[in-house]
């Protein structure tokens, strides 16, 4: 029996396993860090979304609010041709809503709406309305950014009457007022509507009327002695402290001619 020479049996070399990398996974760390910039973005875009919104929103009641308010001042301007841009502000103010303007992003909320700039036209009897407000975003961060608004549009002054619709083109109706003792053909004659003006209170007894004569206070509403303007007319000769006071006011009544026996024609309409 023959014995095998002794061999050295080398130890065998163990080997780790490892799975196969998987490519296309991001790391922890890098999506950590694209959450710390994605979401306050997306936020902040979400943020601009709803002030856009509201923006588009605040425009769109304003702007419907002075629509109708324009009318209800054209109304006013057929009987005195002077625009009150205070009362136009507060029918707009109201129309929209006080508790409304002063939650929006209007600087100031309800004080901050401004119709100075609006006015009617002696030349064309239009109605120019000017609207204008700032509004302020909420954004501390950058230091509230805001921009000024403003939107303006033209309204025929309310004539009152047109002709057609019956098949007649008007020439059988006139105009008379209250306690006028001419009627009128025309409604625009400048002997319907008054022409108004202010002046300095220190100057009213150095201004004259159209036929040379002073002015003396109106016995409705010119008590006291007033500070700044009044009111008067280049026919009259009372001055008044307020544009809404009645003797400032001439009320016009459209009638067939029929109906006027005993009435002259005015001078200037009446051919």
């Amino acid at each position: 029996m023959k014995i095998q020479p002794y061999k050295e049996i080398a130890p065998m070399k163990s080997e780790r396993a490892s799975a196969p990398e998987i490519t296309g996974r991001k790391s922890t760390g890098s999506v950590t860090i694209e959450a710390a910039f994605g979401i306050p973005l997306f936020l902040f875009a979400v943020l601009c979304l709803i002030w856009l919104i509201e923006l588009q929103s605040i425009r769109f009641s304003i702007a419907n609010a002075a629509q109708n308010a324009a009318k209800s001042a054209a109304e006013d301007t057929a009987v005195i041709p002077v625009l009150n841009v205070w009362k136009l502000r507060s029918d707009i103010v109201a129309l929209t809503g006080e508790e409304r303007l002063d939650r929006s992003i209007i600087k100031g909320g309800k004080d901050g709406i401004s119709c100075m700039g609006s006015y009617v036209s002696t030349q064309t009897g239009e109605m120019n309305i000017r609207v204008s407000y700032e509004i302020q975003l909420p954004i501390p961060l950058i230091g509230q950014p805001s921009a000024e608004l403003e939107q303006s549009f033209k309204i025929s002054a309310w004539t009152g009457y047109m002709s057609g619709g019956d098949g007649s083109d008007g020439a059988d109706i006139v105009y008379v007022t209250d306690n006028g003792d001419v009627y009128h053909e025309d409604y625009r004659c400048s002997h319907l509507h008054l022409s108004i003006r202010a002046v300095s209170f220190d100057e009213i007894q150095e201004v004259r009327n159209e036929g040379g004569g002073i002015y003396h206070a109106c016995e409705k509403c010119g008590f006291g002695n007033p500070v700044g303007n009044v009111y008067i007319t280049d026919t009259g000769d009372r001055y008044h402290n307020s544009l809404n006071c009645s003797g400032l006011k001439r009320t016009i009544h459209a009638v067939k001619r029929t109906e006027v026996r005993g009435l002259g024609g005015c001078s200037r309409c009446v051919q």
